[in-house]
């Protein structure tokens, strides 16, 4: 072919004048649907089958790298909010921690309070 096909409708209008002399495009669906997607992608055509299939392989293995990296990431951070938690966890027993002191402390110091007020009580009595 002479002419380059940078569409769908001029793959569509090239693939009818082929049929009108009995004869079609090689690979004509495969094209048609790499057209397709470079047309949702907003992506140019290089004009030829050959061109396009080859850009459209490299297109597709960015897209599966991007994938994978994404997948990564994802599990990356599913692990670090198991981890966060359990920080959340350690500050929660840090905290409890120190109201139990401050209970003991508290505790302590009225009961010492309690009993010098005792043995003042039975002093003065």
């Amino acid at each position: 072919m002479a002419e380059e096909i940078t569409s769908i409708e001029e793959l569509r209008r090239a693939q009818a004048a082929a049929q009108e002399q009995g004869t079609s495009i090689t690979n004509y669906s495969q094209w048609e649907s790499i057209l397709e997607d470079f047309d949702i992608a907003g992506i140019q055509s290089t004009g030829t089958y050959a061109g396009d299939v080859k850009l459209h392989n490299q297109i597709m293995a960015q897209v599966q790298d991007m994938i994978a990296e994404v997948t990564e990431e994802q599990k990356t951070q599913q692990t670090q909010p198991q981890n966060n938690d359990l920080t959340k966890t350690d500050q929660k027993t840090t905290q409890d921690k120190e109201q139990v002191v401050k209970a003991n402390v508290v505790n302590a110091t009225s009961s010492t309070i309690m009993a010098d007020y005792m043995k003042y009580y039975h002093l003065l009595s």
